[in-house]
């Protein structure tokens, strides 16, 4: 898993400008985000131990590039990365 999720954050961290919307939500859940509902356009993810929460949004079924350099601050701020596994509570 580790390892998925490095890979997961090279693709991020080049081409921040070309990710497709529903890639960019599975790459949320993979880091421990948990979709937390919305409206419209709009999603929420929330993960426990970080305390920003995340609105993301698309336009023409791409994310918005700062949305993902966004998500790419609380992987480097948090560590993320270096977590061997996270586990979700249910």
């Amino acid at each position: 898993m580790k390892a998925k999720r490095e890979k997961i954050y090279r693709k991020l961290k080049e081409n921040p400008k070309n990710v497709r919307f529903e890639d960019f939500c599975k790459a949320l859940e993979i880091f421990g985000f948990k979709y937390r509902g919305g409206r419209g356009s709009h999603r929420v993810f929330t993960r426990k131990g970080i305390r920003e929460i995340l609105t993301i949004q698309h336009v023409k079924c791409r994310a918005k590039v700062y949305q993902v350099k966004q998500f790419l601050k609380l992987v480097e701020r948090y560590n993320l990365l270096e977590e061997e596994e996270y586990v979700a509570e249910i």
